[in-house]
Order: C-alpha cells, then sequence, then structure tokens
C-alpha cells in the first residue's frame, strides 16, 4: 500500500490561506477561522474514524479538534500549512481519546465465534466500537489521485477489513501507519505532528505493517477497487436483498460464495448476546438463515439499498407475524468478490438513521 506523498510546493493559494487564518486568529474573529477550519472538516472527520473505527465518535472528535484549534489558534501564526496543523490537533485529540478509553479488541480465543475462523482474520463485527460510514460523508473520491484529499477518501482504506483491522494496533502505531501509510506523509512530517523522533515514526511503521497483514483478509493489500460501485456490485446487491425477500433458499446459496462468512455484531440481526457472533460456509449460512425465512415465526424482509465504506449495503427491515409494519433490524454490508458475496457484516439498527433511512416502512 504506497501513497504519493502529501507533501507539496506551497502555491499562492495556500499562502493566501495561511494569512487569512493568522490574520482571523490575531484578530479574535472566532466566525471566520471557523469558515477556513471548515473546509476540511470532511476528511478531518474521516482521519479521526480511521483512528477510533465510531462513526460517532469521529463525529465528537472533529468538534474537539475545531474547538482546540481556536483555543491553539496563538500557536498557529502561519507556521505551517493550516491542513497540517489542523491534522496534527485531530491526531492528539484522538489519542487522548483512545488513552481514555483503553479500548481492547478481542483476540480470536476470547471471542465466541459460531464457526471456527478457519484461519482467517476476526470478521469487522469482533471490533465492538466499529460503525459504518455512509459513502454520503466520504464524498467523491479527487479526479487528481495526487491530490491530499485523494488519499483521506481511498476505498482500500476506508472499507471495513481495513477498518477493523488497524483497530488491532496500538494508538501511536495507529497514528503513524495512517499518517504515513494512507496519507502520504513523510517520516519528518509525522515526527513532527507526533512529537518525536524519524527514528521512532520509523520504528514504529515497521512493527505496524506486519502485525496489519496479519488482521487483512488475503490479497487485501493487492486490491486497487475503484470508488465508484461497479455494476457487478449493483447486481449482487440487488440479487442478495431479492433471495432474502422471496425467503428462496436456493438462490440465497446461489448468490453467495462458498467460503462465505457472515458475522452479526452484538445485538445485531436477532443476536442480542453481549458478544457478536459469526458463521463460515455457505451451508452453515443458509442453514443459520432458514428458521427466519421459513415456519411460523418467519421473519417477513424488506430491505434499502444504500453504501457505506465504499461498498455495496442494505437497511434490513423485518415484519414479524401479526405486525403492521416494518421495522429496522439491521445494517448489512456486503463484501463482494467475483460475483458472490464474500462478507457480509451485519451492524445494529441504531445506524440506519446516519444513513438517511427511516427506522420504519
Amino acid at each position: 500500500m504506497t501513497r504519493t506523498s502529501s507533501a507539496r510546493t506551497e502555491s499562492a493559494a495556500d499562502r493566501a490561506e495561511e494569512s487569512a487564518v493568522a490574520a482571523a486568529a490575531g484578530a479574535g474573529d472566532e466566525t471566520a477561522f471557523a469558515g477556513l477550519a471548515e473546509r476540511y472538516r470532511r476528511e478531518l472527520r474521516i482521519h479521526c474514524y480511521r483512528m477510533l473505527g465510531s462513526f460517532d465518535d469521529s463525529e465528537d472528535l472533529v468538534q474537539e479538534t475545531l474547538l482546540r484549534a481556536w483555543r491553539k489558534r496563538a500557536t498557529y501564526a502561519g507556521r505551517a500549512p493550516f491542513r497540517a496543523w489542523l491534522y496534527r490537533i485531530a491526531t492528539h485529540a484522538c489519542l487522548d481519546f483512545l488513552d481514555r478509553s483503553r479500548r481492547t479488541v478481542p483476540l480470536s480465543g476470547e471471542a465466541a465465534p459460531a464457526a471456527a475462523t478457519g484461519g482467517r482474520p476476526l470478521p469487522p463485527v469482533a471490533v465492538p466500537w466499529l460503525q459504518p460510514c455512509p459513502d454520503g460523508l466520504l464524498g467523491p473520491v479527487p479526479a487528481d489521485d495526487a491530490a491530499p484529499e485523494a488519499a483521506a477518501v481511498s476505498k482500500e482504506t476506508i472499507e471495513l477489513a481495513f477498518l477493523a483491522a488497524i483497530q488491532h494496533l496500538p494508538p501511536r502505531q495507529r497514528a503513524v501507519l495512517i499518517l504515513r501509510d494512507v496519507l502520504g506523509w513523510p517520516a519528518k512530517d509525522a515526527a513532527a505532528l507526533l512529537d518525536t523522533s524519524v527514528a521512532a515514526v520509523n520504528s514504529a511503521l515497521q512493527r505496524a505493517r506486519p502485525a496489519l497483514r496479519e488482521q487483512l483478509p488475503e490479497r487485501r493489500l493487492e486490491w486497487r477497487a475503484a470508488a465508484d460501485p461497479s455494476e457487478e456490485e449493483r447486481a449482487v446487491l440487488r440479487r442478495y436483498m431479492d433471495a432474502i425477500e422471496r425467503a428462496d433458499d436456493a438462490a440465497v446459496a446461489a448468490v453467495l460464495r462458498e467460503d462465505v462468512r457472515v458475522g452479526h455484531q452484538a445485538g445485531a440481526g436477532g443476536h442480542f448476546g453481549a458478544e457478536p457472533a459469526w458463521y463460515e460456509g455457505r451451508d452453515t449460512v443458509v442453514a443459520g438463515w432458514a428458521p427466519a425465512l421459513h415456519g411460523p415465526d418467519a421473519l417477513e424482509f424488506r430491505f434499502l439499498p444504500t453504501r457505506a465504506n465504499r461498498q455495496p449495503a442494505a437497511a434490513t427491515y423485518v415484519r414479524r407475524p401479526g405486525g403492521s409494519e416494518f421495522r429496522a433490524f439491521a445494517l448489512a454490508v456486503l463484501s463482494v468478490e467475483e460475483g458472490g458475496v464474500r462478507e457480509v457484516s451485519v451492524f445494529v439498527p441504531d445506524v440506519v438513521p446516519a444513513f438517511g433511512l427511516p427506522r420504519t416502512l
């Protein structure tokens, strides 16, 4: 995973922005200062989201970043690019949050899978705080792949598998890997941001890369998928939704790869235990879903298609026997490979409103 460096030759526009920021800060003009900072809100939110894995927490940390920026405005004074200065504040705000929360991802032996993992990394739902991010908040990928903004929203580093994998890294290693390998910052700039040495940054990166590879699905680092949804993804999503709505076991089996894995976050998709659960293999998944699709207590399903983390997704609604309306049941994010569903990550229905979708149909 190699990135074009985000370092740029300072342009006239950059110098004008820095002068405007310095002038607003010096004059105590909070409104003008906030307006200049606001243009970076989206990529700061994505940066915080990568650091934290939680969409809700990333929203809070962006607000904290902007508040800290205003309070620390005297430390700016145009001595560094404004964007880099904001990233510094955001990164330290995230590190402070992680230090307070002390989150720990369960290890393979500590989690409670519904089937053996078969040597595959734990699924995204094994990270208790991980939340999907609506594509609408990611925005379009810039046409210029060398632009700093392009790295911020690149598909291969915003998919759930990557987001889950980096949560296994210690916070400072995670920050180094994001700055160096995702955003393409030079080692000296990353070191300056983290108040450490270039040697320490290089050492952290050398430890983070192999640890990340252990947590990523096979061949994931080789992928360079397009940012826009492919027709294959759209077709597979339609087949997936249609098969379940019709309670057609054969159609469900046909849309799933033989090695499919379906993971339910704790409290999602009818699993209300304290731990996440996941199922390996087509036959196991079809058999596991059968009670919800057939018999006197079967649920009636409806779906609304959407996109999360540059992946196809579907808000899942169910109507129980005797019910009058369909209620949000879960949000399913699909990983599609070679015309079939490779993995389904099922999240709690609380995330559905963030996608602009209703709680009931």
